[in-house]
Parts: structure tokens; C-alpha cells; sequence
């Protein structure tokens, strides 16, 4: 899929918007892509929940957790699930709530100045990410890459690299190899 970004929205992606969000600050220009994931409940993918969570929507009846989580309110400009499918929560042109307290380029608040992609997996799951998620994950990067003119395949982090000891995402079973292969063809 060739993906096309007009106005901090990408065209082919699912666009369903949250509330966590904010304007950012006057000139600002995305430097760096932030790679996370999330499961909800842990360990159980579909069913709709993510997006739920950065609506602030989440069932709090239907699992424990979720009565756990329910006061966050948080986001990410981008989700890639498990069957490829590019949903858009943000758009690029504002501040998504997505990396919380966190460091990288040599800054503090990476929210400030990076873009937040969200894979729908767990970082303990053996299972990893599936062919069609580092595929739409590199399109998408590709796509911002020729958007966003300071962000290069050196401005790629994972959440794990911005707020060490706090976050453990995307996790050991993310193929960094892989994905950074991909974009490079």
C-alpha cells in the first residue's frame, strides 16, 4: 500500500480520534518516531479495546485491568494491528500522549517532538509481530520519512530506549533487524 499524509492525517489509515491530545508549540516539526506496543487485556489481541483506552471509553466491567488503567488518558498517533491495519488516533501536526516522561535526541518530553506507533502485541510474547505489521510499519515510516524532513532511520527509538527502566516496549521480540531491512529496500 502506498500511504499519502495531507494535513498530519494519513489517508489510508482508519481515522478515529481521541481526545489526548494537544496543540504543540509554534514551528513544530516531528524529529523522531517512537515505536511502542499495547495489548488489551495483556496478552489478548482484537476486540476493540486500544482504541477504547485513547477515547477514554474502556469497559471497565468487562476486565479487571481495565478498572486498573481506566484513569489513564493517553494515545498514540498511530496503531498497527495484528492484521495490518493502520488506525490514526492523532494527527501528526499535534502532540499525542504517548511516551509520558521520557528522554531522546537529547531532550527531555519526546511527546514534545516525536510521533507515537503503537503495535498491537505484547513485549513478553514470543510470537513477536506478525509479517503484516513490520509490513505496514515500514510503509508508515517510509510515508513519514518523506513527510517529516528530520526524521531519518536514525530518529527511531523504541519506548524502551526513551524512558529505560520504566517501559520495556516494543520488547526482545521486536525484529529491529527485520523492520530496518525493510525500510532500507
Amino acid at each position: 500500500m502506498n500511504l499519502s499524509i495531507r494535513h498530519g492525517r494519513v489517508k489510508q489509515a482508519i481515522w478515529v480520534e481521541s481526545p489526548n491530545c494537544d496543540d504543540c508549540d509554534d514551528g513544530f516539526k516531528p524529529e523522531a518516531l517512537i515505536i511502542h506496543c499495547i495489548s488489551l487485556p495483556p496478552g489478548e489481541y482484537g476486540g476493540g479495546h486500544i482504541a477504547q483506552f485513547f477515547q477514554n471509553t474502556l469497559p471497565v466491567e468487562k476486565h479487571a485491568y481495565f478498572s486498573e488503567i481506566s484513569h489513564l488518558t493517553v494515545s498514540s498517533h498511530f496503531l498497527i494491528e495484528r492484521d495490518g491495519r493502520l488506525v490514526q488516533f492523532v494527527s501528526t501536526d499535534k502532540r499525542a500522549w504517548h511516551a509520558g516522561e521520557s528522554f531522546c535526541l537529547q531532550k527531555p518530553k519526546a511527546n514534545n517532538f516525536a510521533i507515537g506507533i503503537e503495535l498491537e502485541g505484547l513485549d513478553s510474547d514470543p510470537k513477536g509481530f506478525t509479517c503484516l505489521q513490520y509490513q505496514r510499519l515500514a510503509e508508515l515510516t517510509q510515508c513519514l520519512i518523506q513527510h517529516y524532513s528530520l526524521i531519518t532511520s536514525k530518529n527511531i527509538f523504541a519506548h524502551s530506549d526513551i524512558a529505560p527502566g520504566r517501559k520495556l516496549d516494543p520488547g526482545p521480540f521486536f525484529d529491529w533487524v527485520r523492520y530496518l531491512k525493510m525500510l532500507a529496500n
